[in-house]
């Protein structure tokens, strides 16, 4: 029986391993999310996948991980963009994770878990049988082992994923033009993983198993492919060490930050990450200082613009971060969360004459994502300013279904409908809201008492 309970619960944690982004904070970040499409939609498309049914998620977490879940998303850590020696290796990273979408190896992990558990039941009943038959050693001895077959079939069939995966990565890298060293040089670093236990590997080498045969079977098609000694552009050399200092200056402590880009190094992605840490550790003039040096270096740069935006409206200055933001927005209009950071400075200020331009914005921003829960939460607030509570109810109601509340949605949605008018485009809305928010509601929530929020 305890042989049984183990091996279930090695099952189980298999699928949820590749997922520790329920217990880790996602991150939002214009310039990461572009460099990372710039990556990965042309392998998207080189599978035969349309980009935009593809989720693409940053998790705040140093350790090296990468994965995919839930379908057609795609996970990737901090660490990992942090490790990466060069664009290459994060590019095929990114080509092998698209290779395990395209051959729907996620929906295929559930019936490798049911082949895998007839070996561990024959095997469990063959102990039994022994049990019951007098061989009380050997049916000891049987059942024990049962799990041990089991996980021997199951490792064996993700084995045969990883290399599947690998040998999609590389077509799609050759589609592409894009040299697949990277992927091969990520795999050479961390080779000796395969020598730990799972439980002391990283987290990306638990859920993709390295063997020998793998790596040797991927450098053979690796050497034969016609981009192997390309070399990644210079500007994607530098727009990744950017990134780099940019995540380090986020997620690292102050002080390991100056010790990583001392003041002697005046480059520009050292002083992009002392800017951040200086804004961190609440040294505002420090952090004006390099953030003005780097507008003056790139005044066209709207991420430069955005980073002194946030700065000053966390410091308390909404007014003074406005024209940054409005700046950002300028020069790429097409990024819809720096037009929801110029819409919280907008409102934020306090400002009546702001509140028209800001619920502009935040519109704007939905028609791209709709799904974003803080743009309708701030959206909310626009309309309960100028008075328009139906809306604002509305609004909120839009929010709770984003995030999955559909009782709050529900409620919302059933508040503002009869103070809208019949027929209008938000009255049908409304109804739409109830309709599908109650439908998507357990027995147990349709019982509960409503309650105010």
């Amino acid at each position: 029986m305890r042989a049984l309970i183990a091996l279930i619960s090695l099952f189980a944690s298999i699928p949820l391993a590749a997922a520790p982004a329920a217990a880790q904070s996602l991150i939002r970040d214009t310039e990461i999310e572009i460099m990372l499409r710039d990556y990965t939609d042309p392998f998207l498309e080189a599978a035969g996948l349309v980009p935009n049914d593809v989720g693409l998620y940053i998790v705040a977490d140093p350790s090296i991980n990468a994965f995919v879940t839930n379908g057609q998303n795609i996970f990737i850590h901090t660490g990992m963009i942090l490790e990466a020696e060069n664009p290459l290796q994060v590019q095929g990273v990114l080509a092998h994770e698209t290779g395990h979408i395209s051959g729907a190896h996620l929906a295929r992990t559930g019936e490798a878990m049911n082949q895998a558990a007839i070996p561990m039941f024959a095997t469990l009943g063959l102990g039994v049988i022994a049990a019951l038959a007098g061989e009380g050693q050997a049916g000891a001895a049987l059942m024990a082992s049962s799990q041990q077959f089991g996980a021997l079939q199951f490792f064996s069939y993700t084995r045969t994923q990883e290399s599947a995966a690998d040998q999609a990565a590389l077509r799609y890298l050759e589609a592409t033009g894009t040299s697949p060293a990277g992927l091969m040089q990520f795999f050479e670093r961390f080779r000796y993983q395969e020598a730990f236990s799972p439980a002391r590997r990283f987290p990306y080498f638990q859920t993709h198993p390295l063997s020998s045969v793998r790596v040797t079977s991927l450098r053979e098609s690796v050497a034969n492919s016609p981009y192997i000694d390309q070399e990644p552009p210079a500007e994607e050399v530098e727009r990744l060490a950017r990134l780099q200092a940019k995540i380090y200056g986020f997620m690292a402590e102050p002080g390991h930050v100056f010790y990583r880009y001392p003041i002697t190094d005046q480059s520009l992605p050292a002083r992009y990450a002392r800017a951040v840490a200086y804004y961190r550790d609440a040294q505002m003039p420090l952090a004006r200082r390099e953030i003005e040096s780097l507008i003056a270096e790139e005044p066209n740069n709207p991420f430069f613009q955005e980073l002194y935006g946030q700065m000053l409206f966390e410091s308390g200055f909404a007014e003074e971060s406005i024209d940054y933001h409005q700046r950002s927005v300028d020069l790429l209009p097409q990024a819809p969360l720096l037009r929801i950071n110029l819409a919280m400075s907008m409102i934020a200020s306090e400002d009546p004459e702001h509140l028209e331009a800001a619920g502009q914005h935040l519109r704007v921003a939905l028609d791209v994502e709709p799904d974003n829960s803080f743009a309708w939460y701030q959206l909310s607030i626009v309309h309960e300013r100028n008075g328009d509570t139906p809306r604002a109810q509305l609004a909120i109601a839009e929010q709770a279904f984003a995030v999955g509340d559909n009782s709050r949605a529900m409620q919302f949605a059933a508040r503002a409908r009869p103070q809208l008018e019949a027929g209008s485009v938000d009255w049908f809305r409304a109804g739409e809201l109830m309709a599908v928010a109650q439908a998507s509601m357990s027995p147990s929530e349709l019982r509960a008492p409503r309650r105010e929020r």
